[in-house]
């Protein structure tokens, strides 16, 4: 039973650790997958405490990841563990059962499983957990006293540190469509070979009390005793037009669509994304102001796209005396994919990213040297 349970303890912590660490590499996206769920579950009110139960979820999993490998307090993280799996576990499977829920999101963007592939896991998980539960008075710490306690305070500073600097900068690493070297233009369109859906039309109609279903060339036209009751679209053959950006729609005051005039712009390009104008972090507008005015001087286009409405833009847009810069509308969904910070800079070059900085990172300034930004 011994070497059971280390097998079951190195299983389950491993686990833990690794889908932790994996998920504060970026905190928000767990966010906006649990807002996801508060909708499908219909508890919007907890939309406001989301941020919240991320970053405690991420630093807990890292935690106790580490505390079940060492055996630390281990009678009650094997409680805490056995609980969250359990959750888990219902997560996963209302997600499966229902199809409401794409992606679970148990390991991030960056690694990506199916819902059933996530439901069996945490089947597993969940009954190693139970096991470690039941026997958790056999399992004796693998360092005692101060040394333990020492340790589990340098990883609960690690676990929520990691977490800091990740909201404060920008992910460790790009797991989004959006990262450093991808086109966006290429992205927003189909593949050149792509084929579309494939669907079959399947009109059902009722005589006597019974229906019955009918292919289009099939339809019992000359009998009028068959009544008209629905019509099916069922998909016969899956195509390949799925584009990875579907929501990357930049607009002008007027609403018109200047998305790709902007990403075909040759040489460098300026975006700076303001998702949220109540929220944005304002804290090192000297700098930006001072790269926006090296940028118009090296005649190099910069841009605002805002996701908020007009009224509320032109306000920040006075606010921050920022009227010499052109301010486009952008949808929140794709702001927020695009960069995590808000707000947050992006470099173009003919719609491929050059590079992305949050609003502690701005570059200084913007130096045009042979043709080629330095």
């Amino acid at each position: 039973m011994k070497y059971l349970l280390w097998l079951f303890r190195i299983i389950v912590g491993g686990l833990f650790i690794f889908s932790g660490l994996v998920k504060a590499n970026d905190p928000l996206g767990l966010t906006y997958k649990m807002q996801e769920f508060f909708e499908v579950l219909h508890l919007t009110l907890l939309n406001e405490y989301a941020f919240t139960f991320s970053v405690l979820i991420i630093a807990f999993e890292i935690i106790s990841g580490v505390a079940v490998l060492l055996g630390y307090a281990f009678r009650i993280f094997s409680v805490l563990m056995l609980l969250l799996n359990a959750w888990f576990l219902f997560v996963t499977a209302y997600a499966l059962f229902t199809d409401k829920v794409k992606e679970c999101g148990c390991f991030g963007d960056c690694i990506k499983i199916s819902n059933e592939e996530t439901f069996w896991k945490d089947v597993v998980l969940t009954a190693m957990s139970l096991v470690l539960f039941l026997f958790s008075k056999r399992v004796q710490p693998v360092l005692k006293g101060k040394v333990g306690h020492i340790v589990m305070a340098v990883v609960t500073l690690f676990a929520f540190g990691i977490q800091w600097w990740a909201l404060k900068h920008l992910p460790f690493h790009d797991c989004l469509p959006y990262k450093k070297n991808a086109n966006i233009m290429e992205k927003i369109q189909p593949p050149a070979d792509c084929v579309p859906d494939s669907f079959v039309n399947i009109f059902i109609y009722e005589k006597g009390g019974v229906q019955q279903k009918f292919a289009s060339t099939d339809i019992p036209w000359q009998d009028t005793t068959w009544v008209y009751v629905d019509r099916i679209d069922s998909l016969v053959r899956k195509g390949n037009c799925e584009v990875e950006i579907k929501d990357f729609v930049i607009s002008d005051e007027s609403g018109a669509d200047v998305t790709q005039a902007i990403l075909s712009t040759p040489g460098p390009t300026y975006l700076w994304f303001v998702r949220d104008v109540e929220k944005a972090n304002t804290s090192n507008m000297d700098v930006l102001k001072s790269l926006i005015a090296n940028a118009q001087k090296q005649n190099i286009p910069f841009y605002v796209l805002c996701s908020a409405g007009k009224g509320e833009a032109a306000a920040f847009r006075k606010e921050h005396g920022l009227e010499n810069v052109p301010f486009y509308t952008l949808d929140g969904v794709a702001s927020k994919t695009a960069l995590r910070s808000n707000p947050g800079l992006m470099l173009l070059d003919k719609g491929t990213i050059v590079n992305k900085w949050s609003y502690m990172d701005y570059p200084k300034d913007a130096v045009m040297v042979n043709g080629k930004l330095k």
